[in-house]
């Protein structure tokens, strides 16, 4: 199982124009992949910036989608609408179950680690081994490794409220559960942000 995060950058006010263009792209039978969640974010440069992550079965299905893309003039079904965007293929980090659909929280957190070089394997042992503990706390979206670009992990986490993100994340700290070993050690540059579910996204 492979992903593609998307981040389209939309022109100023025009995300609510845009929405339901790109619930009509991502849901048709021509496009390959399925849609696991689409936000927008909330935090940062002000600009109609949307999230969109799918799942596709193999390297092959992903390229071809990605070639559809890459060629049309109309991306996503909101070129109209578009400033700019990227498109990154990940792999899961092999030890994590497929990504789960539903409801687990009305903001979610991305965050990506840009890795110092050989860090991504040590970065996944860290993780493996802290997991469990952290996500008894507050279940895990995924975490992914870059398949493109600069070597790197994202990672998405929901949570019930901005609140409880900073709580749960002061506990795991205290509790000296997280951040995992060889974690920080391996970052050499960390973004955050922050996003919230649209309607029809899949995970809410």
């Amino acid at each position: 199982m492979l992903y593609e995060l998307a981040h389209l950058a939309l022109k100023l006010y025009t995300v609510p124009r845009a929405l339901p263009a790109l619930e009509n792209y991502v849901a048709n039978p021509s496009a390959r992949g399925r849609l696991l969640g689409c936000w927008e974010t909330e935090h940062g440069e002000i600009v109609g910036r949307v999230l969109v992550l799918r799942e596709f079965e193999d390297a092959g299905s992903l390229a071809d989608e990605r070639q559809r893309i890459l060629a049309s003039s109309d991306p996503f079904g909101v070129g109209e609408h578009l400033d700019s965007f990227t498109v990154s293929s990940y792999a899961p980090f092999p030890f994590l179950p497929p990504v789960h659909t539903g409801h687990f929280g009305d903001v979610y957190e991305f965050r990506t680690y840009d890795l110092k070089v050989g860090g991504l394997r040590p970065t996944m042992a860290g993780w493996e081994a802290a997991l469990p503990e952290r996500t008894k706390l507050f279940p895990l979206t995924t975490a992914m490794y870059g398949l493109d670009g600069t070597p790197r992990i994202t990672h998405i986490w929901p949570f019930p409220s901005l609140d409880e993100r900073l709580a749960i994340r002061r506990e795991s700290y205290e509790r000296r559960i997280w951040p995992p070993e060889n974690g920080p050690e391996n970052i050499a540059r960390a973004t955050s942000s922050i996003a919230i579910p649209t309607a029809f996204s899949p995970l809410h």
